[in-house]
Parts: C-alpha cells; sequence; structure tokens
C-alpha cells in the first residue's frame, strides 16, 4: 500500500470524522459495548494523549444510535438494538488555564449550547440546577433516557496542583456542577467520566459510590492505546513501510517501535500497551523521534518533584508500591508517585502477588529520556540549556576530546542558579545521573546502578570512558577508587578495540560545579 494512502488520525479526535474519513482505526468498540451492558456509572484514567477523548466520542456514537459508524466494527456485530439517548458530552479540556470566573462562565457555555435543544427554566440559576433541569426535560421530551460523558474532568485542576487555596475553590465549583449526578440515577442510562488524576473519588464524585473505577481493571487495559496484537494484526502495512524508509526489517522497526513507545501496563495483569500518540506520529513521519514530549510536561508536576524528597535517580526501579497508592489524592498525598503513575511518566513493571507490592518504572525510552531533559531543565531556567549542553558534550566525547567534554559540564553546572540548589551530594548525583541519562540517547551510557559499579561508563565508537564522581574531594581521591574497585575490570575485554580511559572528577560545593579532573588511558 502507498504511505500516502494510509490517512494517520493526528490530532482527529471525533469517532464520526475518523469512520467517515476512512482514517486509521483500531477497533475499540467491542469494550465500550461490555461496558454498556454492564455498568450505568464508569470512571477511566489513563494519561494524557492516550485516547481518552476519541473512546469518548465513540461513546457518544453509540448512544446516540449511529449504527451506520459501526457497521464493520465490534459493536455493529454486538450491538442488536440502537436507541437515539440524549447525550451530554462536556469536554472540560477547553477550561485549562481558567480562574475561577472563567471556569464557570465555560460551564455555563456548555451548559447553553444543550439549553438551545432542551429548553431553559428562568427559576434555575446555579450551574448544578441548569444540568438537573436539562436532563429532566431531555428525558420527558425523547422518551429515553440520557447519557452524560464528562472526558478530563479533571483538565481545570491541574493547573492549579500546587496553590491549595485556588485548588479548593476550583475543585468546589466542579463539585457542584456534577452534583446532581447521582440524584438523577432513574433519568440516566450511562455515565462515563475520564481523567489523569483519580483524587476525584475522593472529593469531586465523592457522593457517586457506584462509580465503577475501570482503570485497573485487566479486561479494560487495553481500551486506550494500543496493544502489540493490535499493531501487528492491524498496522502491519505501516511498520512495512517504516522499516523501508529506515531501511531496516521489519523485525527491527518492531524491535524500535517497541523500545521506544512500549511499555504501558495499567494493572499487573496488563498486556504491553504503546502510547497510540507517538506511535502514530512515528509512523506517519516514518522516523524515531520523541513526540509525546513535544505536548509538553505539566508544570506542576515537575515543580512537585523538584521540591520533594524523592531521589530521581531511583524512578527507574520504585519498588513496595501498595495497590492503596494509586488511588491516594493529590490533594492529601505529599508522595508524587501517583500522580507520576497517573500521567504516565512511570508505569506498572512488576508485581509481587505474595506482598501486593508494585515495582514501577519508565515504560520505555521515550519516556526516560524525554523526562530526564524535564527534570534536568529544572535545575537551569534555561530550558534549552540541557538539550544544548547534552548535545554539545556528546559530540567532544564522539570525537575523543574529553577535556572539552568536562569544561562543558563545568560550565553547565555553573549556571544553575544559586537559589536552586542545596549543596548536598545529592544534589549533584542527581545532576550527574541526569546528564548521563540523557548522553545514552546518543551512545551507549549508563550510571551507577549497584555497589561496585563506577559513577558513568561511556561507550563512543572507539573508546570506553569510566567515570567517577567526588564532592568536595580530589580528582586524585576519584582515580584511585576505580583502581581500588576494580570499576575497569569488567571493560577490559573491551580493550582489543577500543581505548580504555579512567576519569577521576571532583566536585566543589565552595564553586558549585566541576573543579578539577584527571585523565588516564590504560
Amino acid at each position: 500500500m502507498d504511505a500516502k494512502r494510509i490517512r494517520y488520525p493526528i490530532g482527529v479526535q471525533t469517532f464520526e470524522k475518523i469512520i467517515e474519513g476512512d482514517y486509521l482505526y483500531i477497533d475499540k468498540t467491542g469494550f465500550i459495548h461490555d461496558l454498556a451492558m454492564n455498568y450505568s456509572y464508569v470512571f477511566l484514567s489513563r494519561p494524557r494523549r492516550f485516547g481518552k477523548s476519541l473512546l469518548s466520542s465513540t461513546i457518544h456514537s453509540y448512544f446516540e444510535g449511529e449504527k451506520e459508524l459501526f457497521e464493520g466494527l465490534e459493536a455493529g456485530r454486538l450491538k442488536k438494538e440502537w436507541t437515539r439517548h440524549p447525550v451530554f458530552h462536556f469536554d472540560m479540556s477547553t477550561a485549562k488555564h481558567c480562574d475561577e470566573e472563567q471556569l464557570t462562565g465555560e460551564i455555563s457555555l456548555k451548559l447553553s449550547k444543550y439549553e438551545t435543544v432542551y429548553g431553559t427554566d428562568e427559576h434555575e440559576v446555579g450551574i448544578n440546577q441548569r444540568l438537573e433541569g436539562l436532563i429532566h426535560r431531555a428525558v420527558e421530551q425523547t422518551g429515553d433516557k440520557a447519557v452524560i460523558i464528562i472526558d478530563e474532568y479533571d483538565a481545570p485542576l491541574l493547573d492549579v496542583m500546587n496553590d491549595r487555596d485556588r485548588l479548593a475553590s476550583m475543585r468546589q465549583i466542579m463539585r457542584n456542577f456534577y452534583s446532581p449526578i447521582k440524584s438523577l440515577d432513574p433519568y440516566l442510562r450511562f455515565v462515563f467520566i475520564t481523567g489523569i488524576n483519580k483524587f476525584a473519588q475522593l472529593s469531586i464524585f465523592s457522593e457517586l459510590n457506584n462509580l465503577q473505577n475501570i482503570s485497573m481493571m485487566p479486561k479494560y487495559s487495553a481500551i486506550c492505546g494500543i496493544s502489540q496484537s493490535e499493531l501487528e494484526r492491524d498496522m502491519s502495512e505501516s511498520v512495512n513501510i517504516l522499516a523501508d524508509k529506515q531501511g531496516i526489517s521489519y523485525e527491527e522497526a518492531l524491535g524500535q517501535l517497541k523500545y521506544n513507545y512500549d511499555g504501558y501496563h495499567f494493572c499487573h495483569e496488563s498486556e504491553d500497551i504503546y502510547n497510540p500518540f507517538s506511535l502514530i506520529k512515528c509512523l506517519d513521519a516514518q522516523d524515531f523521534g520523541s513526540y509525546w514530549f513535544e505536548t509538553g510536561t505539566p508544570t506542576f508536576l515537575v515543580e512537585w518533584l523538584m521540591r520533594s524528597h524523592i531521589d530521581e535517580t531511583a524512578l527507574d526501579r520504585m519498588s513496595s508500591i501498595p495497590a492503596a497508592a494509586f488511588d491516594i489524592s493529590p490533594e492529601i498525598s505529599n508522595s508524587p508517585l501517583p500522580v507520576l503513575y497517573q500521567t504516565g511518566y512511570l508505569t506498572i513493571k512488576d508485581y509481587d502477588s505474595r506482598t501486593k507490592l508494585y515495582t514501577l518504572g519508565y515504560p520505555n525510552e521515550e519516556v526516560r529520556i524525554g523526562f530526564s531533559q524535564c527534570l534536568l531543565a529544572g535545575y537551569n531556567r534555561d530550558t534549552s540549556a540541557g538539550p544544548i549542553f547534552v548535545a554539545q558534550f556528546f559530540t567532544a566525547m564522539d570525537n575523543g576530546d574529553i577535556n572539552e567534554a568536562l569544561t562543558l559540564l563545568q560550565s553547565f553546572m555553573a549556571g544553575i542558579p544559586y537559589d536552586l540548589e542545596n549543596k548536598t551530594e545529592k544534589h549533584y548525583q542527581t545532576i550527574i545521573y541526569l546528564v548521563y541519562t540523557l548522553l545514552g540517547y546518543y551512545i551507549k551510557a549508563e550510571v551507577k546502578s549497584s555497589v561496585g559499579r563506577a559513577d558513568a561508563v561511556c561507550r563512543t565508537k572507539d573508546s570506553v570512558y569510566v567515570f567517577e564522581f567526588k564532592v568536595d574531594g580530589s580528582a586524585e581521591q576519584a582515580l584511585r577508587q576505580i583502581d581500588e574497585k576494580g570499576y575497569l575490570i569488567p571493560y577490559r575485554f573491551e580493550g582489543e578495540t577500543k581505548r580504555l580511559v579512567k576519569v577521576g572528577v571532583n566536585i566543589s560545593t565552595a564553586t558549585r560545579t566541576v573543579d578539577s579532573w584527571k585523565v588516564v588511558e590504560e
């Protein structure tokens, strides 16, 4: 198939437009029919850019009885009777970056759209009263129960997550708006709510005790995103085109896609799930890029991490997380881990059925590199400084100019604002860890992961560099430790084809940067 004939739904989140426009569509309608048959109130948490809005739009079309859109799809095969229900679909992503007055106005505007269809009542003043009145009139006028879809319910709250006062007032507006839902039960056929964070169940939707959270249910693990079987079944032509463009085999292309964009697990029995946004962008561009981070990382999350006590160097192996931690409200939690999981920066990597504890980690290389860039940028107010520095550092290393590389590191660390660092050894270790994690995007770089390993090891095309860093010590001490601990021994077998180079580096808390280094070639 000609690559130009494959229409990728980039930025298209409307089910009707995708079907009628003959865009690539991975059939999720079987999940929707299953939900409709088994539940009345459903909540789904998934990271941003994971297809929640498309899923909401598909549910909208399903309950509006648009049978023709489902021809050839699983729901079209399973559903025998198609009823047109009045559907109230509220996309709260349009209410981002709002203050309290703007949020109320945005909700009012959404209600007005439906009031032009079902009418108004002058006695209905508040947004909660207007929602309740709308549902009553819609059911009376159509004779069928109503459906409520609330997509990205938490979007208005994410920007104020670190402002407790504003969060409380914004949350109260949302809670007031949603408050009639439980009392409207006799008039409702189905309620579907999506978001990133789960704290709504502890606050905004606290009265909806019949809300079924399917976020970690194994049978719905692939309701959003793209599974390995779906990729190989429905997108093999696209993968072949990518492989041809990159000059690699089909199997190698699958491997690269998996390495960069796969690895999400939304319960301990979940199959591997690809980030659909990144996967489709890659297949469209026919290039392995970093696409998810083009849309930005929530500012509140980076701010939270920078002031938390979490070890950034251990984010890829955060173990001993109980199941209850996934549902802890960020409003009452001091740990960013639940939010890191909910937002997609960490995912479930392992589960111990005996202790019922989870191990979290980065899902894939795209997230590992992208989030490390965000964290490194948090140490320098010039957000472009980190990526530029790492690229220059790589060039110097690849050219065999270790002195130039360390001079660049010295300059970069000296540029970190004084008020952003605390002069602890952990502070400097974290910066070094992030630098070498990002360096791994270009060349094979490893950072210390266990006792008996050098702080960092870098393999370029013709050299192996073994680094040891000291804080307020000396470069000579760092070199001695490399020898005494035998850090170079695991790499001696590479000495026949590559230079083996020991690098001792000292960082001074007085100057807040690298103050000396020594380089010795074996």
